[in-house]
């Protein structure tokens, strides 16, 4: 469903290599996009399948990749080229256990902190994580929206369980958004590829190789692309790469919230195991706990306005997640600070609901 909503998003090109377990992405799209008037490619590594994505990024068309931890460390450099030439790509990162090439069978959730702080600078990624397949779907069309529309590469962030899980969806419930395209320059002799009319604007698109000249360098450029070293001018537009997505950052804010208002706990997930979490609340509740949930889709930038919400009047904040410290809920704590935080993690297997009520039983008891 990923890949069918990357299509569905307008998706035009895919470059992959194959790699467990996000291969299933790699053979719907070389099925499916070249049926659909794209281009899908096979590439020798990683490293070559995000090169050719950014550019056939940088001729105009939408651009999808997928791999798994293991390629995505390949890839960091080529996401920083993306990052700093503002050329739209989306990489959907399907994750298995690591370290290194790890169990490429078994799930995980622990690329949360390899995926959104890879960039030299600390500068923030979009990173989007659904928990089923419809939502999948969605999301993808979410990431490609984004990416487009702020000129920037988007991270699909699933994982194994999700990913290689055959799940039943009804199209007619699917909640597709409007599409959105990056904005186009206007052509004219003056084009500054790099343009800053406002500071937490995106600068027009012009493709390489059309009527435009257009200079797309990794170095430290000022509004022309030109190389500059620690001018004002640079440093403005290094600046605006994270100025863009912070202007954005609450209307980016995608969460799923089931929020008691006299709750004095709350339980955050995301991915696979807030499919758990959402099971263990119901059976705490039945019980007669007071709980809230909240569903984390997008990750990243983090969702503040949410988290003020959803903590008001809450002394205990649980965050679910399959990784052995809790990235997650390390990025989250900087915002929790008025709240007891607590990490439920594991690696190797599933956390049940079981496992979550038990856990959350024995702290308010």
């Amino acid at each position: 469903m990923l890949a069918e909503g990357a299509l569905a998003a307008g998706c035009r090109f895919f470059a992959g290599y194959p790699i467990t377990p996000a291969s299933e992405v790699y053979e719907v799209m070389m099925r499916e996009l070249p049926a659909r008037g794209g281009l899908a490619l096979s590439a020798p590594d990683e490293i070559s399948s995000l090169c050719y994505c950014v550019g056939a990024s940088l001729r105009g068309l939408k651009a999808l990749t997928a791999t798994s931890g293991p390629g995505w460390a390949l890839i960091i450099e080529t996401v920083q080229y993306a990052l700093m030439t503002e050329t739209p790509v989306v990489v959907a990162l399907v994750q298995r256990l690591g370290p290194s090439t790890g169990g490429a069978t078994q799930g995980a959730q622990g690329d949360v902190w390899l995926a959104e702080f890879s960039t030299s600078g600390g500068y923030t990624l979009p990173v989007f994580s659904p928990s089923n397949a419809a939502e999948c779907f969605e999301l993808a069309v979410h990431a490609f929206n984004w990416s487009e529309r702020l000129r920037t590469p988007v991270v699909l962030l699933s994982d194994k369980e999700v990913g290689m899980t055959s799940e039943v969806v009804d199209d007619a419930a699917l909640q597709v958004p409007a599409l959105a395209n990056r904005k186009g320059a206007t052509p004219h002799a003056d084009y500054t590829p790099y343009a800053l009319d406002e500071p937490d604007g995106v600068p027009g698109f012009a493709a390489v190789g059309g009527e435009i000249k257009v200079t797309a360098t990794g170095s430290a450029h000022d509004q022309r692309g030109r190389l500059r070293k620690n001018s004002p001018e640079v440093i403005e537009v290094l600046l605006h790469l994270e100025r863009k997505i912070a202007a954005h950052a609450e209307e980016m804010a995608l969460v799923r919230a089931d929020l008691d208002p006299e709750a004095r706990c709350l339980l955050i997930s995301y991915g696979v195991t807030a499919r758990a979490a959402r099971q263990a609340v119901g059976k705490l509740r039945s019980e007669g706990s007071r709980i809230s949930f909240l569903q984390i889709q997008s990750l990243f930038p983090i969702p503040q306005r949410w988290l003020e919400r959803a903590t008001r009047g809450v002394e205990f904040v649980f965050v679910a997640e399959e990784n052995l410290t809790g990235q997650y809920g390390a990025a989250l704590a900087p915002f929790l600070s008025r709240q007891q935080v607590y990490g439920i993690n594991k690696i190797g297997s599933l956390i049940s609901p079981k496992e979550i009520a038990r856990t959350m039983q024995g702290v308010m008891a």
